[in-house]
């Protein structure tokens, strides 16, 4: 068994906030690193983590398959005899007009965002719930979910799940064993797409509070916070530089 505490992070292969939250983790944690596509990504990362005496290994899956959710749990416990902390950070979002939105993209966004979630907090939670010490899941909302802008009208509904997954699984789980409790960031606008217009970007930032734009690395502090704060379940935390609570103009930005 890891003498360390194990993490699992979802969708940390590729170079995207997912991996930003696995090194902000890796220094006190195994790591776990999932993948589905980006294999060459992920086993470089897992060199570089060797080569500072980190265990770590990758596991691809596609995480809208219960088998390859299960075999994804089941092969961290296996390998480290332990899991201590799961983070959800795989997702997909594109933008989409209305007009063009059919019933595969709903269908999709619903199976890639909130059935994944639900899977991974079924399977990585019911593991958790059979270790005395518990453990903690953090899953990724969007904070636009409550003040939606053009565009996602597919993507927002799968999103919009998150917050009530997350009470439900942290009373699902936490009442089987209370040692385990399951939060969710709800972030902001972080890690803006880089062919996104300058005219664009900067209404964006207009339209936060701090008139910044987000990193990854807060969303890594709010993960790691919600982790180590073992007094604290079934939140949803905005890490959205007051985006959630400001409105600059009476449409609101299109972030």
């Amino acid at each position: 068994m890891s003498r360390r505490p194990v993490a699992l992070i979802t969708g940390s292969g590729a170079q995207r906030v997912g991996a930003v939250v696995a090194a902000s983790l890796a220094d006190r944690f195994d790591l776990v690193l999932h993948y589905r596509s980006a294999k060459a990504e992920a086993e470089s990362a897992i060199r570089d983590y060797q080569a500072r005496g980190i265990n770590a290994i990758a596991v691809q899956a596609d995480l809208t398959q219960e088998a390859e959710v299960a075999r994804l749990v089941e092969q961290a416990v296996r390998q480290f005899g332990r899991l201590d902390a799961v983070v959800h950070c795989a997702a997909d979002w594109k933008p989409k007009r209305l007009e063009a939105v059919t019933a595969h993209d709903v269908r999709h966004y619903l199976d890639t965002n909130t059935l994944s979630s639900f899977l991974i907090g079924q399977h990585a939670g019911l593991a958790l719930t059979r270790q005395p010490a518990g453990g903690c899941i953090v899953l990724v909302g969007d904070w636009a979910c409550a003040r939606p802008y053009t565009n996602y009208a597919a993507y927002f509904p799968s999103k919009g799940a998150i917050p009530t997954l997350t009470r439900t699984l942290a009373v699902e789980l936490g009442s089987r064993n209370p040692n385990v409790r399951v939060n969710a960031v709800l972030p902001g606008p972080v890690m803006l797409p880089p062919e996104i217009p300058a005219d664009e970007r900067a209404r964006v930032i207009n339209a936060t509070l701090v008139r910044r734009e987000g990193k990854p690395e807060n969303v890594a502090h709010a993960v790691s916070f919600l982790i180590d704060n073992d007094f604290v379940t079934g939140v949803c935390l905005p890490v959205d530089g007051g985006r959630s609570i400001y409105a600059p103009d009476s449409v609101g930005a299109n972030s």
